[in-house]
């Protein structure tokens, strides 16, 4: 694991807390961290789980942090930026704010060392995937950096190009929300048919978990999977034709560009 240099958090919010949670208990000591939270309850609530003391607002101990991790809400960042951008222009901006370009951290804060994150709410079990996009003034080493800070919240994969990120919003950003509505209507589904429903809920979940482990681990493409378990004229088979007649990958897919033109727009706006 590379080594930490002192992190600052702007906002203490459960995304933040996550990745606070997971360096803790990986040994980093709470002195490594300077959290700026406004909210009392969230103070109090970071200081009893984690021992992490946080600030109420900004001050010039910021200045001793090489890392700056931006977790507050995208239409908060203006607000929060104005206090603490004199306090930390020679650090590391993480963002992990959605639809923030790169070009406004630069603008807010004057670093042009700014790393973007499109985390995903797994994240808060340790289990989330990440897509980052780094400016050309990061360098390998801040780069090794967050991936060391992020490691607590799952996987992370680099991409090239910024506009990337709205594609990665698009399918493992928003990406949790279509797999609930999916167990959703597995759900349904499954009470219809008789089912309780904690019965259909567990049955559901542990199908989703249990594939997504079977995809992750077998060599073999999704599709392939799949074909395995569609005998023609079963049970599966008799699904699987509902949904194409239904045009159901069609509608899917469609819906993952609309996310995207979603995360194009707001970016634009920001």
């Amino acid at each position: 694991m590379t080594p930490l240099p002192k992190i600052a958090f702007i906002g203490g919010g459960n995304m933040a807390a996550a990745i606070l949670g997971g360096l803790r208990r990986q040994g980093v000591p709470a002195a490594q961290f300077i959290v700026v939270e406004p909210l009392a309850s969230q103070r109090e609530k970071l200081a009893a789980e984690l021992g992490v003391m946080a600030l109420p607002q900004a001050d010039e101990s910021l200045r001793q942090a090489a890392v700056v991790v931006w977790a507050v809400k995208p239409q908060l960042f203006v607000e929060a930026a104005a206090p603490c951008a004199p306090h930390v222009g020679s650090a590391l901006q993480l963002s992990i704010m959605a639809g923030i370009r790169s070009d406004a951290l630069v603008a807010a804060t004057g670093s042009h060392q700014v790393v973007r994150a499109m985390p995903n709410t797994p994240a808060l079990v340790g289990r989330g995937v990440a897509g980052l996009f780094a400016r050309e003034a990061v360098s390998d080493t801040q780069r090794a950096q967050v991936e060391t800070v992020l490691a607590p919240t799952g996987r992370c994969l680099w991409v090239a190009r910024e506009s990337d990120l709205d594609a990665v919003t698009a399918l493992s950003g928003s990406g949790p929300a279509y797999v609930f509505f999916f167990i959703e209507a597995m759900i349904q589904a499954g009470v219809e048919m008789g089912l309780p429903a904690a019965q259909a809920r567990e049955l559901a979940q542990e199908t989703f978990a249990g594939a997504a482990a079977l995809a992750s681990q077998s060599p073999e493409t999704p599709e392939t999977l799949r074909q395995r378990v569609t005998s023609k004229g079963g049970t599966t088979h008799a699904a699987i034709t509902s949904m194409e007649a239904s045009g159901v990958k069609e509608a899917f897919v469609r819906a993952l560009h609309a996310a995207r033109r979603r995360a194009q727009e707001l970016g634009s706006a920001s």
